[in-house]
């Protein structure tokens, strides 16, 4: 039993290391939009983080999609699994967002920080076996065979 566990989770180690690289990417696309729209455009911290999240979500979505978990096919049940981790992320952020900014006056894009460690915790674990999930009878579906 431990072995088959180990070599389950050995198996997602490539999966989690893309997931990373693209967690880091979309940080910075997340950071770098924040602080445009905050410190550049002077709107309010809320409702940069709004207009923000729908850049940031469609960008890390796709990436997931196509490169960390390289999911074929099922977009639409994905896309809609996706929008229920979606409107958790986005509303716990903008929550946490009021909470640690307009609340105790920290400051806004080191709450968003804070936001974004919290979240790469479970998201992982939920792309992989909810969003981007597989049934078994779906994989025998995508299997090409070789042509000879």
């Amino acid at each position: 039993m431990f072995v088959i566990i180990a070599n389950k989770l050995w198996s997602m180690r490539e999966q989690f290391i893309r997931y990373f690289v693209v967690g880091i990417s979309g940080l910075v696309v997340d950071m770098t939009t924040l602080w445009i729209f905050i410190d550049l455009f002077h709107w309010s911290p809320i409702f940069s983080l709004m207009l923000n999240q729908f850049i940031v979500l469609t960008y890390v979505f796709y990436l997931n999609k196509l490169w960390a978990f390289k999911s074929v096919g099922q977009t639409k049940k994905e896309v809609q699994r996706y929008f229920v981790l979606y409107f958790f992320n986005y509303i716990f952020a903008i929550g946490w967002m009021w909470l640690w900014h307009n609340k105790y006056g920290f400051e806004p894009k080191l709450v968003r920080l804070v936001n974004i460690i919290l979240a790469v915790s479970w998201n992982f674990l939920l792309y992989k076996f909810f969003v981007y999930r597989v049934k078994d009878e779906d994989v025998n579906k995508l299997t090409v065979e070789p042509v000879i």
